[in-house]
């Protein structure tokens, strides 16, 4: 498998980058980003894109690969509904139609959220833009596209998250998080299991487009 990280910086996205690099059956993974990541592997490829919604010089070095793991996003705090669209809606299609006319049999997982609304009409301004960008998502020529909707996840490994009130959020909860997986194992995932679910999707595919919580944790069990 080769493999696409766009947000590799991010929680989510930290996590899906090692589990990518440990896995036997990933031979290469490119992160394409503003900036560079920490990780060093001989699998690891770097490709640093100050305006990610402009990829039209780096067609070539878009080509050929197997999956995209799309973990970019940004929290709605102090946004109208028309700058979170820029950032969300807008720079999601400017990525996944290029991508989706370059690699027609790549599979592509998008991490969403829980409670996302795909009728588009709910009261919740996120929810109803994550919305409309999974149902845009969903009418592009890719070989398969899956939306992951995470709820709680706690991180290990290091990872940690680059917005500051998520940060502390996860700095008070960190205690009641190992607690709450072994109490609540369907609803309470990790960086871990979320970034094997996402390889486990690309390898077998899921019943459903749309994973919610207990979903992913199921396909990040598959094979085990």
């Amino acid at each position: 498998m080769r493999a696409l990280i766009f947000g590799a910086t991010g929680m989510v996205g930290q996590g899906v980058l090692r589990e990518s690099l440990l896995a036997a059956d990933v031979e290469q993974v490119t992160v394409v980003g503003r900036t560079p990541v920490e990780a060093t592997d001989r699998k690891l490829q770097s490709l640093v894109v100050p305006d990610l919604a402009r990829l039209g010089g780096l067609e070539a070095q878009l080509q050929g690969f197997d999956a995209c793991f799309f973990c970019l996003g940004v929290s709605s705090s102090g946004l109208d509904e028309a700058h979170y669209s820029r950032l969300t809606y807008d720079l999601t299609l400017a990525v996944a139609e290029v991508l989706a006319r370059l690699n027609p049999q790549m599979t592509f997982v998008y991490v969403s959220g829980a409670g996302t609304d795909s009728t588009e009409k709910g009261k919740s301004m996120w929810a109803r833009v994550k919305g409309r960008t999974e149902n845009a998502l969903l009418r592009l020529p890719f070989k398969a596209v899956y939306l992951f909707r995470p709820g709680v996840i706690q991180p290990l490994n290091g990872a940690r998250s680059k917005t500051t009130a998520y940060r502390w959020t996860y700095w008070v909860m960190g205690p009641l998080l190992p607690v709450l997986r072994k109490l609540f194992p369907k609803y309470v995932l990790s960086t871990v299991s979320v970034g094997q679910a996402m390889l486990n999707v690309v390898r077998h595919g899921a019943a459903s487009t749309v994973l919610e919580t207990p979903d992913i944790q199921a396909a990040a069990l598959r094979g085990q």
